[in-house]
C-alpha cells in the first residue's frame, strides 16, 4: 500500500509491491508520459534497472528487496536472484543493501514492503532537517534527479527543497540537465513542475558561470555511495560542481539516507565506478550526435572528496563529517 505521505502527492510511488508482482514508474518514458510497468520476473526487473527505467539509490534499495521478494513468492533460488540483481548497478550501495536485507529476512516480502515504507519516512526526515540550510528565497542548484522518482517517494536532495517549499520558504531551483541521459532535464524538471516549485533548466556547463554571477546560494546533491571517510560517489558531474562551489564560496551539501553510507568502503578510491554504454553519450533520444564509429567513454559516476562537502544531510540530522 502507498505511504499516507504519498496519498495526495502529485507524484505516485516510484515502486510498489502488488502482492505477487512489482509495479514501477518507467522513467525512460518521462517527461512525455507517465507509464506504470508491471514486473513479473527477476530478469525483467534486472533489465529495467540496467536500462534506468528505475534508478536513484533509495529506489534501487527498494527494488533490490522486491526482487528477492519476487523470487521468494515464485519459489526461485533467492541467492541466485540476489547475484543477478547486485550485478546490474555496482556503484549504488543501496541496491545491495536492499537485496541483503530481504535475503536475510525470514519473510522477504514483508521486509521489502517495510523498506519501501521506511524510505518515505526517512526521506521526509531528511527534508525536515535539511530545511535548516535553505533560507527564504534561496536559489538552489541541484544535479541529476534526487526527488520522488529517485526514491520510493518524497526525495533526498530534492526532498529538502520540497520540504522548504511546503514550509513557505519559496526556494527556486537551478536544474542541471545532467548529461548524458538528462535526468535533470527529463525527471527533475518534471517533478518540480508537478510540485509547483519555480525552476530553471540549465546546461551542466553553465553552473560555474551562475556561481560566479552570484546567482547560486547553495548546491544540494544526492549520493549513490558515501565512503567511511565521507567521500561521495554520485552522478558524473558532481565532483566538478563541488570544485566550483568551493572556488566561489557556495555551500555544497549532500543529502542521503544513512543506508547510503558504506562503512566497508574506506575511501572514494575503493568505489567501483560503473561504466555504461557509450551509446548514451553519442546519441540523445535515439538521435545520433557524433559521427559513426566515434569512441565514447561513459563513466556513470564520479567521486567527490569529503573535503569539498560542506555538510551531510541524513534522517539523523546535519553533520560536517561522516562518523
Amino acid at each position: 500500500m502507498p505511504s499516507p505521505v504519498l496519498a495526495d502527492s502529485p507524484i505516485p510511488p516510484t515502486i510498489e509491491w502488488m502482492g505477487d508482482h512489482i509495479r514501477l514508474i518507467d522513467q525512460r518514458r518521462l517527461p512525455e508520459e507517465l507509464v506504470l510497468v508491471d514486473v513479473n520476473t527477476v530478469e525483467q526487473l534486472c533489465e529495467l534497472i540496467f536500462e534506468l527505467a528505475i534508478r536513484g539509490a533509495p529506489a534501487l534499495g527498494a527494488a533490490g528487496a522486491m526482487g528477492v521478494a519476487l523470487a521468494s513468492v515464485q519459489g526461485r533460488d533467492e541467492a541466485e536472484a540476489a547475484v543477478l540483481l547486485k550485478a546490474t548497478r555496482p556503484t549504488a550501495v543501496n541496491l545491495a543493501w536492499g537485496v541483503d536485507r530481504a535475503l536475510a529476512a525470514a519473510d522477504p516480502v514483508a521486509e521489502a514492503v517495510r523498506i519501501a515504507a521506511d524510505d518515505v519516512t526517512v526521506n521526509q526526515a531528511i527534508g525536515e532537517h535539511g530545511m535548516a540550510v535553505v533560507a527564504d528565497g534561496a536559489r538552489v542548484l541541484t544535479h541529476c534527479n534526487t526527488g520522488s522518482l529517485a526514491c520510493v517517494g518524497w526525495g533526498t536532495a530534492l526532498g529538502v527543497i520540497r520540504s522548504a517549499h511546503d514550509a513557505g520558504r519559496q526556494p527556486s531551483v537551478w536544474v542541471d540537465e545532467t548529461r548524458p541521459v538528462l535526468q535533470g532535464a527529463r525527471l527533475t524538471a518534471w517533478e518540480l513542475q508537478r510540485l509547483g516549485i519555480p525552476a530553471t533548466l540549465v546546461v551542466d556547463a553553465m553552473a560555474g558561470s551562475l556561481m560566479a554571477a552570484g546567482e547560486v546560494d547553495l548546491a544540494i546533491v544526492g549520493a549513490d555511495r558515501i565512503a567511511a571517510n565521507g567521500d561521495v560517489a554520485n552522478k558524473i558531474g558532481t565532483y566538478s560542481l563541488a570544485v566550483l562551489a568551493r572556488h566561489h564560496g557556495v555551500p555544497f551539501y549532500v543529502a542521503a539516507p544513512t543506508s547510503t553510507i558504506d562503512p566497508a568502503t574506506t575511501s572514494g578510491s575503493d568505489i567501483v565506478v560503473e561504466q555504461r554504454p557509450g551509446d548514451e553519450v553519442v546519441q540523445v533520444g535515439g538521435v545520433r550526435l557524433a559521427p559513426e564509429g566515434m569512441a565514447a567513454q561513459n563513466w556513470a559516476f564520479d567521486v567527490t572528496p569529503a573535503e569539498l562537502v560542506t555538510g551531510y544531510i541524513t534522517e539523523e540530522g546535519i553533520s560536517d563529517s561522516i562518523e
